[in-house]
Formats: C-alpha cells, structure tokens, sequence
C-alpha cells in the first residue's frame, strides 16, 4: 500500500424523522415516572420514530445527499457506498441497494455492513482501507442508518425509552495528508444473544405463532451486559488505537462516543482524566441511534463549529454482538 494514499472527511450530514417522542408521552404510556433513569442516567430527553413511509432507507438517503452537498460532491462522484446498519430495509436484497436507486450513485459499488451499534466505525475503518489499497476508490460515502422503533415493544421500558432512529453520513475522500490514522476492532461473541431481535432470520423465520407471542420479533435485552464492558473497554481500546499514533489522551481534542447511556461516558472520561467538555453527546435531542449516532454526533458537533482544522477526534462505537471499534483521526477542513 502506498503512503501518499490518505483518506480525510470531506462532508457530513445527519437525518432524523418526523414524529417526535417525548419522555412525557412516555411515562403516560407505561404508567410511571421515567425522568430520573432515562434523564437523569441516560442523558435522553427526547427521541425521534419514523412515521409511515419513513424507513431505514428513507433516512439514509436524506444524510447521504445532506454529507454530498457539504463535501461539494455529486452522487455520481461516489465510488462506494457502504450502509452500516442492523435494521435493514429488508432481509434482502441490501439496504445499500435501495440508498444506491434513490440517492443515485449510479458508480458507486454498495454492500451492507452489520457490525450493531459499532458499524459506524467499522465502515470508516473499510473505507479508509478501500482508498488507501485500491487506486480506483476515491470517494466513498458512509452512512450509519438506524430505525429500531420499528421493532420496538412499546410495553417494555427498557428498550421503548431508549432507542430511537436516524442516520449519520460522512463523504471520505482521498488526501494528500493523514486524516484518518488508526483504527482498531473487537468482539466478544460470547455476548451475542445478550440483546437483538432474534425472530425473522433464518434460526426462527417469522410465523404466525412467532407474530401471536410477540417476542422474538421485538428488541429484547435477554442478558445484562456486565459494566465493565464499556466502562474497561472502551478506555483499553482508545488507549490501544492512541499507542499507535504515538499520542496520549490528552492529545484528544474530541471524543465521541457511543450515545447510549451519558453516565457512563463520565465515567469513562473521568478514568482518562478528561475533562467532559471534550466528549459531544446528542442523546438528550435524538435518543441513541444505534449505528447512526457517531455521525450523528460528528454532524452536529461539526454544524456547531467546535471542530477545527488538526484537531484530534477518536470514535469509539460499541453495541449487540458485542461488537466494538475505534477510529483515530485528524480532522482536515482541507484536503
């Protein structure tokens, strides 16, 4: 591999629905005070759901076409398009197919990554690959799309408070200077029928008498992820990515993480020794979105101007599988 080949983030855009889901309507709902755990441990205030004809491909598709236009780029510029997703559009064909018709990258190559909550930042990790092994990619468009409402069992509080949907997009492109400088994946398998929609695959297709129990074919959380999880493993796998690129944590100037749970990203910031400021969180206006809330999350921080040209942004994605992921990166706002 060449090391003039580079790969930079040239565009972001984000995408949510239309109907709006708050804390109050909630709690009227299921009947109890749900502020203090999901406000005050969770960090959400509100979440948004797809309507009717909303979907996991309408969504990606707006924060594609939002992340082409803030890189000044054509659809038909893309090279590749990767749709890192866990509520695809369908079982087949691909998510990334649908986005490929409607968003009309007509070029592109397209293929599905599922890797949960961590597909964001497996995806980048693909497409900085992609342009730094193959002369012919030069611009891929990657877009972490999420629509768990759509399997949610509006009885059950431990999932229904929580997820909510939406799409992150970032245009990476080729560049004459580092961008993206390291990454680094990692599984625990044994972890992976802790939490899922476990009806409508191939182990148990979807029958009437899966439909009239109503379970399988909901989001469940069967096993309770030990704490240690994030709160260990994340701090490992950043501390792991950083020893690469010879810097320490207080080299970063951003740290984006998965938005699920703000507590436990105070936790994690205090055992690093960093000040919160520099961890952007948006689950208290979007609820966590899975796949989608990384570039969600660059978007906004990006939209607020709190990113500048050299400053030092690691991503770190995990979720069901487990799976888990991190990307170091210097943001360019030229190439």
């Amino acid at each position: 591999m060449s090391a003039e080949r580079h790969a930079t983030i040239t565009g972001t855009g984000h995408a949510v629905p239309s109907r709006l889901v708050t804390n109050d309507e909630l709690a009227a709902a299921l009947g109890e005070d749900i502020h203090p755990f999901v406000e005050g441990t969770l960090g959400i205030h509100q979440r948004f759901w797809c309507a009717d004809g909303e979907s996991t491909a309408t969504l990606a598709t707006e924060a594609g076409r939002c992340a082409l236009a803030a890189a000044g780029k054509s659809p038909l510029d893309v090279d590749l398009l990767i749709i890192a997703t866990d509520t695809p559009e369908f079982i087949s064909p691909p998510t990334a197919s649908v986005v490929h018709r409607d968003l009309g990258t007509a070029r592109a190559g397209t293929f599905d990554l599922n890797a949960g909550c961590a597909g964001f930042v497996t995806a980048l990790d693909t497409a900085w690959k992609f342009i730094r092994a193959d002369e012919r990619y030069r611009c891929v468009l990657v877009i972490g799309a999420y629509a768990m409402s759509k399997f949610l069992d509006l009885r059950d509080k431990k999932t229904v408070t929580i997820f909510a949907d939406g799409a992150g997009a970032a245009v990476v492109e080729l560049a004459d200077r580092p961008g993206v400088l390291a990454s680094e994946l990692f599984a625990d398998g044994s972890l992976c029928e802790g939490m899922g929609v476990f009806a409508g695959g191939t182990r148990e297709p979807i029958t009437p008498a899966v439909l009239e129990r109503g379970h399988h074919n909901r989001l469940r959380f069967v096993q309770k992820y030990p704490a240690s999880v994030n709160e260990e493993g994340w701090p490992r796998i950043v501390r792991s990515v950083l020893a690469r690129i010879g810097k320490s944590e207080a080299d970063v100037d951003h740290w984006l993480w998965t938005q699920v749970n703000r507590s436990t990203i105070v936790m994690v910031m205090e055992r690093l020794g960093q000040p919160l400021s520099k961890a952007h969180t948006i689950m208290g206006q979007w609820g966590y979105t899975g796949s989608a809330c990384l570039p969600m999350a660059l978007d906004d921080a990006q939209s607020k101007g709190l990113l500048k040209d050299g400053d030092l942004i690691v991503f770190t994605g995990s979720g069901a599988g487990l799976a888990m992921g991190c990307v170091a990166m210097t943001w360019r706002t030229t190439r």
